[in-house]
């Protein structure tokens, strides 16, 4: 069974596994990456204006072929000295499309007055310009500031999110399943792209050799079963391919 999409709270759908454009590949022309991620199955793809790269997003788009319903497109909103309807119209230039399925606020503490940037996000969506808006990287004490001055809910909070800040997240993702906010999980492979050796090394091995999957897999299930949208990157097919597999696994059990 593949990737499901995941319902929002403004009740429309995501899809729950997402090619990230950021990371390492921030300011890179990353067409070649775009294209692969396509063909090897992902139909979210997710950008911002502080990655600056969304013209080869677009590029990739275009030569695609594909209609522009069979993609879901996310950006983010980056840039204080420059008003969220600017950021959001430019985004749109840049990867070449009339509406975003997403966009976010990317952080509160690039976006110091996230409060009046949300009221235009609010517009957008309104206009249809962006069918669902949400933010990223905000704590508990954001939300509830935003949210005392919001009419729209976010529909998502884009954070990092991996084994080992999961306990310290716990209070945040408490607090976003009592409001409805899906959870977008970046960073979960940190168990072995950025703290290898630790303590769940040993568990996530042995999950590993009992399912007959990677290690990498084992965290992106754990991921999957905890209802959060997996976004993720790699200019390697194969590694794609082993992510997209993830769909496939069962992981009642893991919840």
């Amino acid at each position: 069974m593949p990737f499901l999409d995941i319902q929002l709270n403004d009740g429309r759908k995501i899809p729950s596994i997402a090619f990230g454009s950021g990371s390492v590949n921030k300011g890179k022309d990353i067409h070649a990456y775009i294209e692969q991620a396509i063909e090897a199955g992902f139909s979210h793809l997710d950008t911002a204006q502080y990655y600056q790269n969304e013209e080869s997003v677009g590029r990739a788009i275009r030569e695609s072929g594909l209609e522009r319903s069979a993609l879901y497109i996310t950006s983010k909103y980056s840039y204080g000295h420059e008003t969220p309807r600017k950021a959001f119209e430019d985004s749109l230039t840049k990867i070449g499309v009339k509406y975003l399925d997403l966009y976010l606020i990317h952080a509160p503490q690039i976006v110091k007055d996230y409060v009046g940037a949300w009221v235009e996000l609010e517009k957008i969506q309104e206009e249809g310009l962006a069918k669902s808006i949400g933010v990223s990287n905000f704590g508990i004490e954001e939300l509830q500031i935003l949210l005392k001055h919001a009419k729209v809910t976010p529909a998502v909070n884009q954070i990092n999110f991996h084994p080992y800040n999961y306990t310290q997240l716990k209070p945040l993702l408490e607090y976003q399943a009592k409001h409805d906010i899906v959870t977008e999980a970046y960073g979960s492979l940190a168990p072995i792209t950025r703290y290898p050796g630790g303590p769940v090394d040993v568990p996530i091995k042995k999950a590993a050799e009992r399912l007959n999957i990677t290690p990498t897999q084992v965290i992106f299930l754990w991921v999957k079963a905890k209802g959060a949208v997996i976004v993720t990157t790699s200019s390697n097919k194969k590694h794609l391919e082993e992510y997209l597999a993830v769909g496939d696994l069962p992981y009642s059990h893991w919840k």
